[in-house]
């Protein structure tokens, strides 16, 4: 019988700060691996940013190969295939730090280690994995993803592009447009997806691709990008191009199935992709506001731009501390998998899978919070922030298609209330049984009780049981009224959606937090306490936002109020923080070690 919380679970069951994992736990040949890497960028990448800006593909190709030599591209490959063979939090770490410097170099490293490598890993026979995945490895052959059409967008499966069998039926003839290919420009190798005559779903195959000998495929132009500009970003034309029978991935009409599955994957590594840019991005803005001197003074000591130098660590920190937590509640699904017997590509499919509606959580909020710091660092920087000559315009320009890849951060906020409803009704996850004991605590008189509050995050932790319950009792009720068609009501769900985020956010604070204070000290950790207060105070202010929304436009009368003085409840601190003092508190730690220091 499993121990560990299912995916989802967060939501009714209280999960203890010794069950989770934070980035201070690395192992020594984690934090090696980290400390590698990092001089990798700050040697090879971030001086010669410039080069991103100016579109040099080649650069971006270069560093692709020498990450190759250095064995990052094939971080969660098993050794079999020429990879390192490591767990789920290595492949987190690796992406999190290889990915701060340049959106354009993100990009192609998360195209190719993602979305161009994983589905043969985990879809492929034993001779396409032997065959094309430790080329894919060793960075000899760089991989690209063509799923997205002129028409077939979030709608990935409405895709035009048909695959015909030979009257041989020894190959394939693949014909249609794909756009928007991450590494077009690069690679070696494409899987794409295809109709066969007029299956329902769609079929993924592996196309070889070579220059020299172009088997009906064309190239277009490099887009024009507000950002990612040296990232190689193309349309692919295919015309007859033949594909041996054999280069089919898993079965026919299975390739929506691959689609998805690689985009859970995708979307926890895009998170934690935006970590280190927001690292690097506060880092830069408190150098400069302890350097810019206005009135005599440097801007850094206004309370003005404390506020935003706390507000950008804040949400960074708990990204972060969101992001190690999925990851080790993945990598222990596949332990737990492969222990059962499973091979490992099973595990690690069944394992990303059992945690879907966290990786789409915190694709939304790691996408926002690099947007956000990107925004504030601007303003930091003021007139400078906009000028080229400084960092924070890239960064924001680079920052802005995290919200819509790996799946728009609209359809991930839908997918993620849509999930939960379906492993609810599958009897995955026991939803209505806490849903209903909320309905039933309406109708009781509350306990004016009052805890000991002494004990730190016991008040907090209170509040997040309260939280829960405030999203129990809006998303119990949505369902009871809308039933099946609740996704018809898209804003309703769209609420739902951001009240569950928050509070997985704000527990992952609140939890990494709690466990770096009994590895250390409460003195020693006094902004990270102050950043998970603050972090929850902003969660506690959105869910009484988005729940008000949300009751208001599904309920009316006597059940109206009730719920909105339950709401009310759920939502109501004892004893309120002292916001300001808290962003001081976080801002000054900021300031004094002239740099993001956590």
């Amino acid at each position: 019988m499993s121990t560990h919380i299912k995916g989802g679970e967060f939501l009714i069951k209280e999960t203890t700060s010794d069950s989770i994992f934070i980035s201070e736990e690395f192992s020594e040949e984690q934090q090696m691996m980290k400390e590698s890497i990092i001089d990798f960028i700050d040697r090879e990448v971030w001086p010669f940013k410039d080069r991103f800006e100016k579109k040099d593909y080649k650069f971006t190709e270069e560093i692709m190969k020498k990450a190759g030599e250095m064995g990052l591209l094939g971080v969660s490959v098993p050794e079999e295939y020429g990879g390192m063979g490591m767990g789920f939090v290595s492949t987190m770490l690796v992406c999190d730090y290889i990915s701060g410097a340049s959106g354009s170099l993100s990009t192609a490293y998360g195209a190719h280690t993602g979305i161009g490598t994983m589905p043969i890993l985990l879809y492929g026979t034993e001779e396409q994995k032997q065959k094309y995945v430790p080329k894919l490895a060793s960075g000899e052959w760089f991989g690209s993803y063509c799923l997205t059409e002129p028409g077939a967008g979030s709608d990935a499966n409405s895709g035009k592009t048909k695959a015909v069998l030979s009257e041989d039926g020894k190959y394939y003839s693949i014909t249609g447009q794909k756009m928007w290919i991450s590494n077009a420009g690069f690679c070696s190798l494409m899987i794409v997806f295809a109709r066969i005559e007029d299956d329902k779903n769609i079929t993924s195959f592996i196309v070889e691709y070579d220059p020299n000998n172009p088997n009906g495929i064309t190239l277009g132009e490099e887009e024009h990008k507000l950002g990612i500009r040296a990232s190689s970003t193309r349309q692919v034309f295919f015309n007859d191009t033949k594909v041996p029978v054999e280069n089919m991935l898993a079965n026919r009409g299975e390739g929506f199935k691959i689609a998805l599955n690689s985009l859970n994957v995708g979307r926890i590594k895009l998170s934690v992709a935006c970590s280190d840019a927001g690292r690097r991005a506060i880092t830069e803005s408190v150098k400069y506001a302890n350097e810019r001197v206005q009135f005599k003074t440097p801007i850094a000591q206004f309370g003005a731009i404390k506020n935003k130098l706390a507000e950008m660590a804040t949400k960074t920190y708990s990204s972060s501390a969101a992001n190690y937590r999925a990851a080790n509640d993945i990598q222990n699904k596949i332990n737990e998998l492969k222990e059962s017997g499973l091979s490992h590509q099973e595990a690690e499919l069944k394992g990303v899978e059992e945690f879907a509606i966290e990786c789409a959580l915190l694709k939304v909020y790691g996408s926002e919070t690099i947007q956000f710091v990107a925004d504030e660092g601007i303003q930091i920087f003021g007139g400078m922030g906009f000028s080229e000559d400084t960092p924070m315009e890239a960064a924001w320009r680079d920052a802005r298609i995290a919200r819509i890849y790996e799946g728009t951060n609209e359809i991930n906020r839908l997918l993620s209330v849509s999930m939960l409803l379906k492993k609810a009704l599958k009897g995955q996850i026991d939803l209505m049984t806490p849903a209903m004991a909320v309905a039933n605590d309406l109708m009781a008189i509350p306990s004016f009780d009052t805890p000991d509050y002494s004990v730190l995050f016991t008040e907090e932790k209170e509040i997040l049981g309260k939280l829960k319950k405030a999203f129990l009792m809006i998303a119990g009720s949505a369902v009871q009224k809308y039933t099946t068609k609740l996704a018809e009501e898209q804003q309703l769900v769209m609420a739902a959606a951001e009240m569950m985020i928050e509070i997985y956010m704000a527990e992952s604070a609140i939890l990494k937090t709690e466990k770096l204070v009994n590895m250390t000290s409460e003195e020693a950790c006094e902004a990270q306490i102050a950043m998970a207060k603050l972090n929850l105070f902003n969660a506690v202010e959105k869910i009484s936002t988005k729940g008000k929304e949300a009751l208001y436009s599904f309920t009316e009368g006597d059940e109206q109020r009730m719920m909105l003085m339950g709401l009310k409840r759920f939502t109501k601190y004892t004893n309120f923080p002292n916001v300001i003092n808290l962003r001081k508190v976080i801002a000054d730690k900021v300031i004094a070690e002239n740099s993001y220091c956590f």
